[in-house]
């Protein structure tokens, strides 16, 4: 962030994406190590832990959106001079060889002769990285279109996110490798094998969209209440909305449930993700300042979450706990576990920050 910026730092930003790391560490963690016999929902704990779960990806691709989107728009440029457009750009290749990096089917660059069918599914799938590249992407695409048709952010980015959710549905009735290779059918809907297709999980980055340039806009509303109250407002209406359409709309999509991706899930995390930024804010008001360590958490996530990834699911390059340790554990040596990869990853930026510092101290 420029000076300026950081006098006027959004505490409630760097909190909810210390929120999002935390969710998802624990999160895999947990899915990987604990044994079924622990799995059920008849457990209000599990059935608590799974609901966050469920919540954790669109907690995070909000949240990335917010942030690029805020800083994006904190740069008072034109869109051909804006600094932040060719920092996107690299940004969406840098996510984009990283998200294939981790899923590479094999240890050799260049020999691909011992490489199975399974693997390559897998090398193809559009995985978290993947997506958050093409929402930034995105992103970038509609701000331009906004300034050049002189629209509202507002209104592109909502559109950009009705569009990927409302096309949700058909597209993943088409079956997509009939017209196209895994590698490109892959981000169009899950068939293929793919856990974060562009339809719907863009949708939530670019809703974060509009989050980030309403704050960009309004340097100082987030430390206002009434911008709580609005987030509240907002969360309230997309969670009824999802639960009215999961009793009136999901019968006519021949689903059954709100938790299958479906319409009602879909709007009902979106209001929930608000609401949570919502509550966010609100604590924060009062705070001037929060320990650095959520901001370093926040600002080295890239880091945690293939340092956290390599180490439970493995690479082409290393094994993962998930080879040993696959859903055998009870539930106090899952927590142990989840706690003590939370540690790691906490003591990882430390040490990464300490080390910086100490390397700008010797070069002054």
């Amino acid at each position: 962030m420029t000076h300026s910026s950081q006098k006027n730092r959004i505490i409630f930003i760097d909190l909810m994406r210390a929120l999002a790391v935390i969710q998802m560490v624990q999160g895999h963690t947990v899915d990987v190590l604990l044994a079924n016999d622990y799995r059920s929902m008849d457990s209000p704990l599990f059935s608590l832990w799974f609901f966050m779960r469920g919540m954790t990806a669109p907690i995070f691709l909000f949240t990335a959106g917010t942030v690029f989107t805020y800083l994006f728009r904190l740069v008072n440029e034109p869109f051909r001079t804006n600094p932040r457009v060719k920092k996107g750009i690299k940004r969406f290749i840098l996510l984009l060889f990283l998200g294939y990096l981790l899923r590479y089917p094999t240890p050799s660059f260049i020999n691909f002769s011992n490489v199975t069918p399974i693997e390559w599914k897998t090398f193809y799938a559009v995985d978290v990285l993947q997506l958050i590249a093409f929402g930034i992407l995105f992103l970038i695409g509609l701000a331009y279109i906004a300034e050049k048709l002189k629209i509202n952010d507002y209104i592109i980015f909502s559109l950009g996110t009705l569009i990927f959710f409302y096309l949700y549905l058909p597209f993943n009735l088409i079956n997509w490798l009939g017209f196209f290779p895994s590698s490109i059918a892959g981000y169009f809907y899950s068939g293929s094998g793919s856990n974060f297709p562009l339809f719907p999980w863009a949708g939530y980055v670019i809703a974060g969209g509009v989050l980030g340039s309403y704050l960009a806009k309004h340097p100082l509303i987030f430390k206002s209440t009434k911008f709580s109250v609005w987030l509240a407002i907002f969360g309230t209406a997309f969670v009824l909305t999802g639960w009215i359409i999961n009793i009136l709309g999901n019968p006519f999509f021949n689903m059954t449930s709100i938790w299958p991706l479906s319409p009602s899930t879909i709007i009902f995390r979106l209001g929930v993700v608000l609401l949570l930024n919502s509550i966010i804010s609100f604590i924060a008001l009062k705070a001037e300042t929060i320990p650095r360590i959520f901001i370093l958490i926040g600002r080295n996530t890239l880091l945690i979450y293939i340092v956290h990834i390599t180490i439970l699911y493995g690479s082409a390059w290393n094994p993962g706990l998930i080879s040993v340790l696959d859903k055998s554990l009870n539930v106090w040596n899952t927590i142990g576990m989840a706690l003590l990869m939370l540690f790691a990853m906490t003591l990882m930026v430390i040490l990464i920050h300490k080390y910086k510092f100490q390397n700008k101290q010797i070069e002054t």
